[in-house]
């Protein structure tokens, strides 16, 4: 039976909703940079429903205009207790432009994906305009993008050395990380009757202490002390070494209170809760959600993040990667917070009763599709731990990478009378799935859900992300060595032969990153070449706040080790580095081949371009032609061919 829903079954966001409710006042406002979808993976209305689950009257207002009049930040008035902002699912900036600092031509979590109802640095926006006309009321931001700048960090779109957002937005607190147990704790104070501008003292927060005021104390927190904004400011290597201490405590189970000075304050910011017990990601899930858009989108368009996911269950949340470009550790911690299968099951009968609903789970993962139910088999060793990942350079003894629990979990889903088909559309670990890397694991579990995912839950292409193939970068990233890629394939080659399944296997691969260089570009074209790949799921690196790749850009340190690392960041260079991801596009041969002759690279030349016939035609002139006639017949050649290719209205003379 389809579910029904009435208007007041959402959250209220404008003044006839409320009083649909009957309400005669709202106690928190939150406003949001996405469009208000009512579903457990858009993280402002997860913040709405946990909020609403205290016994609180909520109200969100959604991409408020911020180029009229300003109306939408005054329509509701003003709330009992605070305002609560957040960018939305993703930090604006990354949401607004791409990699190249272009404007995105479609946002997302918007209807019909238009573009310009998302403002830049969106939670720092929203916060002066309610500071500016609501002073006496507290603010306090939350989500991806505060989380992320909580303290001094690079912003690339800007490519400043940018201070924490409480300065930059004059919010009284901040929320960073996964909300329930902040928040919670933010609501049950406040209902003691506890003033604001008293509450220091909850994990997960942080706040501006000025110069003439104490620092609150709190005998169960060690405190650490970094280098200030300006120090940063004067100096990237401080800057860089600060990193070190953020990531370690951010991943910490018992970390230490950060203290930064910054003018005539000092940043304050709260260690961060233990892991999520089950019951408490449970109850998250278990939230009245209609998992639907608001009914004021009906005649606007669908939103596309909301299409990819709207059949979708997320069983986990935290991921133990550790990846230096990925801001997932810093967001969600390193430590896996699992639902309960009872929790999941529910859920996914909640999804077979949405309406357009064909039998099709879209997705059955979290950040990343393997890790559920992998914990630490010795507690006491994880509370001592500091490292901020648990697979690299090698897997931990201590760590449990048991797939059996996740193996189970798709076999009682696929049970469902309703389910047709369950997908993973999460990104697969595949170093944990080779035996190689993952040694201490049972070989007949990994064997046994590898098989599981390739014959049952992959349309046609399964997707993993090796990222590169130079060993040096590769241990920069926190991946694996490239052989356990060359391993796991064999492993998919012999399961789609064996079951006759005609899968394609589609790796991700990332350029133009830190430490890497334009011969590794071409190795990693011409290894993926040799595998038989022609690479399309390929992006440059984007500098995002919070990650370990981002310090090394900006300041040319790595933070753990303070030592010097290249970054490619001319446009050229990143160009360039790209460019070898499609050296089977013919407007790149002569190019590859010049660039790599250059560096004495002949070797790479043959293994790249020696199945196109502009190669077999080139190496038989030179074997006929040598020294200066021989630069002057090619670079004739180069000229002519270049000059062709730049008539894309006129038909090519054929080569």
């Amino acid at each position: 039976m389809e579910l029904r829903y009435k208007l007041s079954d959402w959250l209220p966001t404008t003044n006839r909703e409320v009083k649909i409710r009957g309400w005669d006042s709202i106690d928190v406002i939150l406003f949001s940079g996405d469009a208000y979808v009512d579903h457990p993976s858009f993280g402002p209305a997860v913040l709405g429903r946990i909020l609403e689950s205290f016994g609180l009257r909520v109200a969100i207002v959604p991409q408020p205009n911020v180029n009229d009049n300003l109306q939408d930040f005054e329509k509701l008035g003003s709330p009992n207790l605070f305002f609560a902002v957040t960018a939305g699912a993703m930090d604006s900036m990354v949401s607004n432009y791409t990699a190249n600092k272009r404007q995105r031509s479609k946002d997302a979590y918007t209807p019909n994906g238009d573009k310009g109802f998302r403002p830049d640095y969106a939670s720092i926006v929203y916060t002066k305009i309610l500071k500016d006309k609501f002073p006496e009321v507290p603010v306090v931001i939350g989500g991806i993008e505060a989380s992320l700048r909580r303290v001094t960090h690079y912003d690339y779109w800007s490519d400043k050395l940018k201070t924490n957002i409480l300065t930059e937005s004059g919010a009284d607190l901040l929320v960073y990380g996964l909300g329930e147990y902040p928040l919670r704790e933010l609501v049950t104070l406040i209902q003691k009757g506890i003033p604001f501008p008293s509450i220091k003292t909850i994990k997960q927060t942080a706040f501006l202490v000025y110069d003439d005021d104490k620092i609150p104390k709190n005998k169960n927190w060690d405190d650490i002390k970094i280098y200030s904004h300006e120090e940063c400011l004067a100096n990237k290597k401080k800057f860089a070494s600060n990193f070190k201490i953020i990531e370690q405590e951010s991943n910490k189970v018992f970390g230490r209170r950060i203290l930064q000075k910054v003018g005539k304050t000092t940043l304050v910011i709260n260690p961060p809760y233990q892991t999520m017990a089950e019951k408490d990601i449970d109850a998250s899930y278990d939230l009245p959600f209609t998992r639907l858009p608001h009914p004021k989108y009906k005649n606007r368009g669908p939103i596309p993040a909301y299409e990819m996911i709207k059949f979708s269950v997320n069983i986990h949340r935290g991921c133990f990667g550790g990846c230096s470009f990925c801001t997932i550790s810093a967001h969600q911690g390193k430590f896996i917070s699992s639902r309960s299968k009872e929790s999941v099951l529910k859920e996914v009968d909640k999804v077979t009763q949405m309406p357009d609903f064909k039998g099709y789970l879209s997705d059955i993962g979290g950040p990343s599709a393997n890790m559920y139910k992998m914990k630490g088999k010795i507690q006491s060793i994880c509370d001592r731990c500091v490292a901020p990942s648990c697979i690299s350079p090698v897997i931990c003894s201590n760590l449990d990478t048991s797939h059996q629990p996740l193996t189970e979990l798709y076999q009682a889903v696929d049970k469902h009378p309703k389910i047709k088909k369950s997908f993973i559309g999460s990104g697969i670990r595949y170093d944990l799935l080779v035996p190689e890397f993952n040694k201490k694991a049972n070989q007949k579990e990994l064997e046994a859900y590898t098989e599981e995912v390739l014959t049952k839950h992959v349309s046609g292409r399964l997707k993993v992300a090796p990222e590169h193939t130079s060993d040096p970068v590769l241990k920069l990233m926190r991946k694996p060595s490239f052989t356990y890629f060359h391993k796991f394939k064999k492993v998919f080659d012999k399961i789609n032969k064996k079951r006759n399944l005609n899968l394609q296997l589609i790796p991700y691969f990332i350029s133009n990153y830190p430490d890497c260089k334009l011969e590794d570009m071409a190795n990693l074209a011409a290894e993926t070449k040799d595998m038989g790949f022609q690479l399309e799921q390929v992006q440059g690196f984007t500098p995002t706040p919070m990650t370990v790749a981002t310090v090394i850009y900006y300041s040319g340190y790595h933070p753990y080790t303070l030592k010097k690392i290249y970054t490619p960041k001319s446009k050229k260079e990143k160009d360039e580095q790209h460019r070898f991801f499609f050296w089977y596009k013919k407007e790149n041969y002569y190019w590859i081949k010049n660039t790599l002759e250059k560096v004495n690279r002949s070797d790479l030349v043959e293994k790249l371009l020696s199945s196109g016939t502009h190669y077999r035609k080139d190496k038989s002139q030179r074997e006929k032609n040598s020294g200066t006639t021989r630069n002057r017949k090619n670079s004739k050649k180069n000229r002519a061919y270049s000059s062709e290719l730049k008539k894309p209205n006129k038909k090519r003379k054929k080569r």
